[in-house]
């Protein structure tokens, strides 16, 4: 065990109630505390959150030590976007996975914050490195970090409402006949395939993608499009364009035929992120711009210039109906 804590009760109320403000977590990372046998009320065990204190006793918390873990080689770099006390936002590569896996091998964008040395609480004993939302391996682009449980909270339940979200762009082949595609469908994990996703009749989880067209390329095989989620099913938006038969430039799980253009990384990209400030509560936006791999590819197939015109933000704003 760490650290060993005494605090007196001076009110009649919860257990977890009590320690929440006392040590300034959330009652479920008290909950974590009492799971792991650490918290005594005058002297004895206890094993619920919700027991009733008196006034007047004693409750001792054993905070427990973070285990060490194993340092990995990171070979790459995070563009960071923004940063300040309570927020990070970064450009995340393509081909970096976001968590730790026994399936893992090589470092993750945990390790990076790690070494960057951004962490949360140590309270139930494991690190939380503030990722608040995740992207697929291949995806690139923006992602928050939370630097404080405060901040951690406060995104979390803007994830929830709505209040934050972002845009992708996405190269697909081939290109949609609308100008806006609006698909609804419900996502489950795939019977055929454990690696997939799919689209199932009202089972699995409701999932909403719009897709807005912005440009062609030069050969009118391939569409830039812009994909705005209303929910975050993994592999949404693959899944969506794949009942479609539309893929991703690049995907090598969804829309697999032997005449796929080849890609080293998958085509899709976190372009643009908004969300609702912790601390100022003011509403802030960020662009992610592309990396070497997806820009020559657009370089090489699209109208550079048409391509910079219609990929800004308030165009992208203005691609989706306001009636959505």
């Amino acid at each position: 065990m760490g650290e060993t804590k005494n605090y007196v009760c001076s009110e009649v109320q919860r257990l977890d109630a009590f320690l929440s403000q006392e040590i300034g977590q959330s009652r479920s990372q008290i909950a974590q505390l009492i799971k792991k046998e650490c918290v005594y009320v005058d002297g004895k065990l206890v094993a619920r959150p919700g027991v009733k204190l008196k006034i007047g006793v004693n409750v001792e918390v054993n905070f427990p030590e973070v285990e060490p873990e194993k340092a990995l080689d990171i070979d790459f770099d995070v563009e960071i976007l923004y940063e300040d006390d309570d927020v990070l936002v970064i450009n995340k590569p393509s081909g970096v996975t976001v968590h730790p896996a026994p399936s893992v091998k090589e470092a993750t964008l945990v390790d990076w914050l790690k070494h960057k040395g951004i962490r949360l609480s140590t309270i139930s004993g494991e690190e939380r490195h503030g990722i608040v939302h995740r992207l697929d391996k291949g995806t690139s682009g923006t992602m928050i970090v939370a630097k404080n449980n405060d901040a951690h909270e406060f995104l979390s339940q803007q994830l929830q409402d709505k209040s934050m979200g972002r845009y992708y762009l996405a190269v697909l082949n081939p290109p949609l006949k609308e100008q806006i595609t609006t698909i609804e469908k419900h996502i489950a994990r795939s019977p055929h395939n454990r690696l997939k996703m799919a689209c199932v009749d009202n089972t699995g989880k409701y999932a909403k993608t719009m897709f807005a067209s912005l440009a062609l390329s030069n050969d009118e095989a391939n569409q830039l499009v812009a994909c705005k989620l209303f929910t975050g099913r993994t592999h949404q938006i693959r899944v969506h364009l794949e009942t479609n038969n539309r893929h991703i430039i690049g995907d090598h799980i969804y829309g697999i035929s032997p005449k796929q253009e080849k890609s080293e990384r998958i085509l899709l990209h976190a372009y643009m992120i908004y969300f609702i400030h912790p601390t100022s509560k003011e509403e802030h936006s960020f662009v992610a711009p592309f990396d070497a791999q997806m820009q020559e590819y657009i370089d090489k197939k699209f109208n550079s210039e048409q391509i910079n015109e219609v990929i800004t933000p308030s165009n992208i704003l203005h691609s989706f109906t306001t009636d959505s």
